[in-house]
């Protein structure tokens, strides 16, 4: 697999041209700059040759994005994207400037909008609004997390030995034609199956919040 997404199309007009030329001035506190670029935007904003040629410009670019998919890339796709999908996560988590609404189910009692104070308007977000997205995305990143390593190995413990004993059945010279594979009485390798399910429980809940949340991963 290769992949190549580049930078979001941003939109070059009038005004992002004065932000340019008038470089030396501060855009937020001299009104100069912003007045050059509503001069050069015109009236209404869309009535004059540069504006209009900024316009076509920007319908007429893409975002770059160049992708490559191998025969071998489809072979587990769970196991190929999960090392794509981890840093992205991490770092939507370190940058993200928001948080979507999350259901008080998807979350432990304590996070809840219901185990937050009173909210002194019915507009405002509760004080766990943040900590859910933050829950949330941490379960993400751990559930594929698991998937980029052999998760199952810490619930095996002891070691194998296996015994091969011969069938009843045997040729003219009595020799056995057949052997079964036994457990020997030394064998010691046990799956703790009630851990591992535990763990393959929340792993699939991540997969599903991140199915369920899909729209909400924004910065």
């Amino acid at each position: 697999m290769k992949v190549y997404i580049g930078p979001h199309i941003n939109f070059i007009g009038p005004y992002q041209i004065a932000e340019k030329i008038l470089f030396w001035m501060d855009k937020d506190n001299d009104d100069r700059v912003h007045k050059f670029g509503t001069w050069l935007a015109g009236k209404d904003n869309h009535d004059t040759l540069l504006t209009k040629v900024c316009s076509w410009i920007y319908k007429h670019r893409s975002r770059t994005i160049n992708i490559r998919i191998d025969k071998y890339d489809t072979w587990n796709i769970d196991g190929t994207l999960s090392p794509i999908i981890v840093p992205m996560l991490k770092q939507l988590k370190e940058a993200k400037h928001g948080a979507p609404f999350t259901d008080d189910k998807d979350v432990p009692k304590e996070l809840r909008s219901t185990s937050a104070p009173k909210k002194e308007h019915e507009w405002d977000t509760d004080d766990n609004h943040f900590k859910r997205w933050d829950w949330v995305l941490d379960e993400m990143i751990w559930a594929f997390e698991q998937k980029t390593t052999d998760w199952e190995q810490q619930f095996y413990s002891g070691e194998h030995e296996i015994l091969w004993v011969p069938t009843d059945q045997v040729d003219e010279k009595g020799e056995p034609l057949t052997w079964s594979m036994e457990k020997s009485p030394k064998d010691t390798f046990k799956i703790d199956m009630v851990g591992m399910k535990k763990h393959q429980k929340r792993m699939s809940n991540g997969f599903a919040l991140f199915g369920k949340y899909y729209e909400g991963l924004w910065d």
